[in-house]
């Protein structure tokens, strides 16, 4: 089996890893940067391929995407990019008018 051969994933793994790609293009990461962010992320989590036979079967966590979700609705929502707050604006005109008076 030559290297990057997905043939040993399920298919819900490999339906997985297509989902996290779209969201890394969708953020603007190249096509194969996307995949191989993608089958990393799906490794993190199930811990490689299909694995057969008795008590082999781990629990898959799902960190790794609740972090990037996280990480990708914080970023790409419409936020406060840009905006600052009104104490902020305060503070920094009362500094700098202070500075003008003597």
């Amino acid at each position: 089996m030559p290297r990057g051969d997905k043939s040993a994933y399920t298919d819900k793994q490999k339906r997985k890893a297509e989902h996290i790609e779209e969201g890394y293009e969708k953020r603007g990461v190249s096509g194969k940067e996307a995949a191989r962010r993608a089958w990393a992320t799906v490794n993190k989590e199930d811990h490689g391929g299909k694995k057969s036979g008795s008590g082999r079967g781990k629990t898959s966590t799902k960190a790794s995407s609740r972090k990037g979700g996280q990480k990708g609705g914080s970023r790409s929502g419409g936020g406060t990019k840009g905006r600052s707050t009104a104490g902020t604006r305060s503070g920094s005109r009362a500094k700098s008018g202070a500075g003008s008076k003597s």
